[in-house]
């Protein structure tokens, strides 16, 4: 940031402004998505915060610009948890009479979405971060955090994630450093992440490449043994924003017996995660059919976690597009 830039933006150049708040926008994004959950919320709250910095620029006083957006955006943040619509809705599980094994509630938030990684910005989190920047994004963390009341979950990602120093965290969110480190306390004991970050394969490692490849082989060939064979003991299958999980690995492969078919799978990455769409054959037309995207989480040569998500709308967010040509 240059003084002259700041002078021209708070003299009323927007073309001065974005040029401000562009190197920041990324990370600030991601910061109301870790809060939120929602890829759609933490836009739409992001689009309020900027607007109010724009109108607030004025005051500003020329030291962190950094600090001060991570200030509105993250009071935006919890004024719209203070709303009802972050309530989880009254659902309930499917008929228990339905037969289905491994059939359980589920934990996860129905709200959570996928983040692609193409929005993923730049970030150098303080000395005092204690998640680097592929934990801190993945799917099962955002997920934890949902769990956490609204103050605990963003001290946590201000201080652990962000590694804000307690007295800059205290400045954001205009309280006491007393109240600060009590609420990082009880978050700390309150998370508990599923998975070990060093059981976890690299991101677009030789590794993780493997495990994903053998998933896919294993779909496409209808295979059920090799694809019971992937799962950890303990697999999780999750379809935000249903209520429900199915658990462990023959219940799992018994509920995708059902859905599979002839499929067109496009590999992409969410969460830091390697992400699958699946396209299924139209039988009125010569296309492929967006069908979900499919989330993995891996544990060493395993997938220890499948989310599902059908709504077709968050294929664009990725690149991709609703139908596909078949050949």
């Amino acid at each position: 940031m240059t003084e002259a830039t700041l002078a021209r933006a708070q003299a009323g150049d927007g073309e001065a402004f974005r040029e401000l708040i562009e190197p920041y926008r990324g990370e600030l994004q991601a910061h109301c998505y870790r809060i939120l959950g929602s890829v759609q919320d933490a836009e739409d709250v992001l689009q309020e915060a900027l607007l109010a910095a724009w109108r607030a620029l004025g005051r500003f006083d020329g030291r962190s610009l950094r600090a001060w957006l991570y200030r509105i955006a993250t009071n935006r943040c919890l004024n719209y948890l203070r709303g009802e619509s972050r309530r989880p809705r009254p659902v309930g599980l499917p008929d228990p009479e339905s037969g289905r094994t491994g059939l359980v509630r589920s934990d996860d938030p129905w709200w959570l979405e996928p983040y692609p990684d193409v929005l993923l910005g730049e970030v150098d989190p303080g000395p005092e971060a204690r998640y680097d920047a592929r934990e801190s994004i993945g799917l099962s963390f955002v997920a934890g955090l949902q769990d956490l009341p609204p103050q605990q979950r963003v001290v946590l990602v201000l201080r652990d994630v962000l590694g804000f120093s307690a007295a800059d965290a205290a400045g954001i969110l205009g309280t006491t450093l007393a109240a600060v480190n009590s609420a990082l306390s009880r978050a700390r004991a309150g998370l508990r992440p599923d998975t070990d970050p060093h059981d976890v394969p690299l991101p677009k490692s030789a590794a993780e490449a493997a495990v994903v490849g053998r998933f896919v082989d294993a779909f496409e060939r209808y295979d059920l043994d090799r694809l019971v064979a992937l799962l950890t003991e303990d697999a999780r299958l999750t379809m935000p924003p249903e209520p429900f999980e199915i658990q462990g690995p023959l219940a799992i492969t018994g509920f995708l017996r059902e859905h599979l078919q002839e499929a067109k799978i496009i590999p992409t990455r969410a969460n830091h995660q390697p992400a699958l769409a699946f396209y299924y054959a139209d039988p009125r037309a010569p296309i492929w059919r967006a069908s979900s995207l499919v989330v993995l989480t891996l544990r060493g040569d395993r997938v220890s976690v499948i989310t599902r998500f059908s709504d077709r709308g968050l294929l664009a967010r990725f690149g991709l597009p609703r139908t596909l040509p078949r050949d």
